[in-house]
């Protein structure tokens, strides 16, 4: 009995243990099943976002006008690199006036191009290349998925496989754009799928075709051969209508990789990869067994013959007999290597290959009519001597832009340009600017901080400094026009005076108030200056102009803008624009622009300069104008081995250099008053500008002052004159007490 209630307890116990066990695998089943399903759900609703952005980021590409053209004379003009300004005879309201005219055109020495019609490119030849690059090129809208999805997976693990069609590759010639790796590369080949689905709406399989054979770049290195045709000439010697089965299958060989796989250079690697491409031709049947046993047995021979002219049709009409560059074109030549080298993140050497091999249009801001005077100005020597001379040696720059920084004309020297990409004194010599660099350095900064008046009183007197030997000096000294030491003469003389007639005391003693230090950091960081020294961190470079090296010609002239413009620095461009054969800009000018000083300290520096021109007393005014209004500055450097001018006018600055090299004191009596040589190669220019006039901005006041103390005039001040205040730094009123 006793045993039979302990074994009844003991199936109690096991179906208790039992029912818990059960509790237990169903709790946890629960558990398991619920993180389960959150797993699944987190996948799916990171999945749905993940496809969400890849599409919404994979239609940010899907443009459906992004069309490239395959016209044969657009292609074909990608072998030539055109420099366009504004067409100085347009006529909007004709229909046949181009807005534009060719400046000038660069073609590679290196590159070799010639157009073939797809109808004269033997079958075989055709089918060499879409058997080695892609054999369902005929069967697809562009796009071979299949291979395209694994070349984007090997783009993502960092690793390059090819997976572009022949439609997808030609997109790739014409526009340039060929990043491989990275986000560049993904969004390139996207970017690829669908151009290449549009041009195969738009185009048939033989305009693709032509136009990928024309292009493909088949070059060895050393000569950039771009073609069929050209391939055919250089590696054979040979018409391609001459090509046989086994040459036809070298030239497809070399697609893969040119440098390494072309047969002149890399025979044995070329061959291998030629009986690939025929294998491949005889397992599509594009050929037979017998062509193939044939053409493997061949031998080719290789001629590596540059000597080849390009056809005619490739604008050979529109780079002939163009001449020597002009100074202008050799400036925006280089600035357009500068950006394309940026844009590209390419070397500069590199970035001058890719311009010359031709493809871009470049859109420049020259003034063809007033490049070609200003040249012819220059070298007239009755603009710069006195009487003729039986020597003359004397070197000079000039250079103009609007007031926007867009340079319209540069002459680097006096005498006919016979070298390219030759000094250019303008843009690249670096020169003293001598006074030049007062309403810059201390006039226009110490006006902004309100340091000064149109009408201060300053005392002709030097301020005192150390000087090298560390002995207390009193400095500077005054110069004359004739070259000879000036005395202070202690009187008391407003601001648009001192400036007017050049005097050195009272930028001396601004430059005193604001310290060197912030006069060279305002010609940094405001107005672009970038040939300045720690050494010219001192009195004499700021105040007088003695610069450890000098100033270009074309920042400095560039500096001026402010005066005309209402204080916005521009930067100081040739080139405005930038598109290549896609017809993507890959560069163009904002209008961006630095607020250098206010609106109103500019204008009132502009009266104050404009004084310089037209005051019996001003250093410039041999440059004054019939009717248009000019402010301006001229500059000496010591010992008179500098001689310069800026002028502004309503809508444009320029500026000119004058001396020697080696340098040596200019002789003033055989040669002309400095304002005097801007006023012969720019007057009849300016006289004939858009704009005669400068527009006196709402922030300044126009006052009458009296010339006694400086200040407004009171009803007994007797002597009194005009001038120009800002409205937040506007003079009080004389009392009448004139000592």
């Amino acid at each position: 009995m006793e045993n039979t209630v302990r074994k009844a307890k003991h199936r109690r116990r096991q179906k208790s243990t039992g029912r818990k066990a059960l509790h237990v695998a169903v709790r946890s089943l629960k558990v398991f099943g619920t993180l389960l399903l959150s797993l699944f759900l987190i996948i799916i609703i990171t999945g749905s976002i993940f496809v969400t952005v890849l599409t919404i980021y994979v239609l940010n590409f899907a443009d459906t006008e992004d069309v490239i053209t395959l016209d044969s004379r657009s292609i074909a003009r990608s072998n030539i690199t055109k420099f366009l300004c504004d067409n100085p005879d347009y006529a909007p309201d004709d229909p046949n006036s181009d807005p534009y005219v060719m400046q000038y055109a660069l073609q590679s020495q290196q590159r070799r191009a010639q157009w073939i019609d797809l109808r004269e490119v033997p079958t075989y030849v055709q089918d060499a290349f879409i058997s080695a690059e892609d054999e369902r090129f005929m069967e697809h809208d562009g796009v071979d998925f299949k291979r395209t999805f694994g070349a984007i997976i090997y783009t993502l693990l960092g690793r390059r496989q090819g997976g572009s069609t022949i439609t997808m590759q030609t997109i790739k010639n014409i526009t340039g754009d060929d990043a491989v790796t990275g986000t560049q590369g993904i969004e390139r080949k996207i970017k690829e799928i669908f151009r290449a689905i549009n041009v195969e709406k738009k185009y048939t399989k033989e305009d693709i075709l032509e136009c990928y054979l024309n292009i493909i770049g088949l070059g060895d290195g050393k000569q950039d051969i771009v073609g069929i045709q050209a391939a055919a000439n250089y590696y054979f010697n040979k018409d391609v209508t001459q090509l046989d089965l086994a040459e036809a299958a070298s030239l497809a060989a070399i697609t893969k990789s040119p440098v390494d796989l072309n047969p002149l250079t890399n025979f044995e690697q070329n061959q291998e990869r030629q009986q690939w491409v025929l294998r491949k031709m005889q397992e599509l049947g594009a050929i037979t067994d017998g062509e193939f046993d044939y053409a493997m047995n061949e031998m080719l021979t290789v001629t590596g013959d540059p000597s080849f002219q390009s056809r005619a049709d490739v604008d050979a009409e529109e780079i002939a007999d163009q001449g020597m560059t002009s100074w202008f074109m050799d400036e925006a030549i280089q600035e357009a290597i500068s950006r394309i080298s940026v844009r590209r993140g390419i070397s500069e050497e590199e970035a001058r290959a890719d311009l010359y091999s031709g493809g871009y249009t470049v859109y420049t801001s020259c003034d063809l009519n007033m490049q070609n005077k200003l040249e012819k100005e220059m070298q007239d020597k009755t603009n710069f001597q006195s009487w003729p001379l039986q020597k003359d040696d004397l070197i000079s720059g000039f250079i103009c832009m609007d007031l926007r920084g867009n340079v319209k004309a540069v002459v680097g020297k006096r005498t006919e340009k016979t070298v390219w990409d030759e000094f250019d004194i303008a843009t690249d010599a670096e020169r003293s600017p001598g006074s030049c660099i007062k309403p810059i350095a201390s006039y226009a900064p110490a006006l902004e901080q309100d340091l000064m008046t149109y009408s201060t009183l300053f005392n002709d007197k030097p301020i005192e400094i150390i000087n090298a030997q560390g002995q207390k000096e009193k400095w500077p000294v005054n110069y004359s026009e004739t070259g000879e030491d000036g005395n202070w003469s202690l009187q008391d003389l407003t601001t648009w005076q001192m400036l007017m007639r050049s005097l050195n005391t009272c930028p001396a003693q601004l430059i005193e108030k604001m310290t060197p230090a912030y006069s060279v950091e305002f010609l940094k960081e405001k107005l672009d200056i970038t040939t300045l020294h720690d050494a010219d961190v001192n009195y004499a470079p700021v105040t007088v102009g003695g610069l450890t090296t000098g100033t270009k010609l074309k920042e400095l002239v560039g500096a001026y803008m402010i005066f005309g413009n209402g204080g916005r620095k521009y930067d100081v461009t040739f080139v405005n624009k930038i598109v290549n054969t896609a017809g993507d800009v890959i560069y163009e000018k904002n209008d961006g622009y630095k607020q250098a000083i206010s609106e109103s300290t500019a204008y009132v520096m502009n009266r104050m300069m404009q004084k310089v021109i037209t005051d019996p007393q001003g250093t410039g005014r041999y440059a004054k104008l019939n009717n248009t209004a000019l402010a301006g500055k001229t500059g000496t450097s010591s010992k008179w081995k500098d001689l310069s001018f800026v002028g502004v006018t309503p809508d444009y600055v320029s500026g000119i250099w004058i001396g020697f090299d080696p340098q040596k004191q200019i002789p003033t009596t055989e040669y002309q008053n400095i304002a005097s040589i801007w006023k012969n190669i720019f007057g009849d220019v300016a006289e004939t500008e858009k704009h005669h006039e400068f527009s006196m901005p709402d922030t300044v006041v126009e006052q009458r002052y009296c010339t006694r103390t400086g200040l407004l005039a009171g009803p007994t001040c007797a002597s009194t004159d005009i001038g120009y205040y800002k409205q937040t730094n506007v003079p009080a009123v004389c009392s009448g007490v004139h000592y």
